[in-house]
């Protein structure tokens, strides 16, 4: 796959008349991106998803845990541009079942390596942990600047940002339990900022 990928991509660059052959800059270029598609930026494509062991909770009152905010790092499949913020995550655990605390991390960062759009990502974190924790209820929250929107087009601010959410059970159907899920939010956001 790398190889094909480099040959496209030297054929790409001699379209866009860019020498590879002696320039020293871009003399091995094809070969760099085509490795760091398949295996860095696109990985999420071709491994399986992190196994998500449970444990037994020694407080069993299914109250919401946050955690976040979760670094993340993906493409647009629209302009293959980066993407870059973070989610942050609610859970109501159910029957006192909990997955380690860094399962979240490598489940966003498994999720962000392919090509999409930010509401695509949002949602397949969501319903990956829904499928396999089973939670009485979950809200993913992904928080983006993308490239595609402050490199090119209209170049805005790299203030300007996306947010982007899903909800299930309990935090999509309870508007007390969604409120303070968005309230932890902008708390850890917060404290991340200042």
């Amino acid at each position: 796959m790398i190889d094909a990928a480099a040959h496209k991509l030297r054929e790409l660059l001699d379209i866009l008349h860019i020498d590879h052959r002696s320039d020293p800059n871009t003399r091995d270029t094809p070969n760099r991106v085509a490795r760091m598609y398949v295996n860095e930026l696109l990985a999420g494509r071709f491994s399986a998803p992190p196994r998500l062991t449970e444990f037994d909770s020694i407080e069993t009152s299914g109250d919401l845990m946050v955690t976040g905010p979760i670094e993340l790092r993906s493409t647009c499949a629209h302009h293959l541009m980066p993407i870059f913020g973070s989610a942050t995550i609610g859970v109501i655990a159910a029957d006192g079942r909990i997955i380690g605390l860094s399962k979240y991390d490598r489940v966003v960062h498994h999720f962000a390596r392919r090509f999409q759009v930010q509401e695509e990502l949002t949602r397949q974190i969501g319903d990956y942990l829904m499928e396999r924790t089973a939670p009485r209820g979950l809200a993913v929250r992904v928080r983006a600047v993308h490239m595609c929107k402050t490199h090119r087009g209209v170049l805005a601010s790299q203030n300007s940002q996306m947010i982007s959410s899903a909800y299930y059970g309990l935090l999509k159907d309870d508007e007390r339990l969604k409120a303070e899920f968005l309230e932890e939010c902008r708390n850890l956001e917060r404290r991340t900022h200042s």
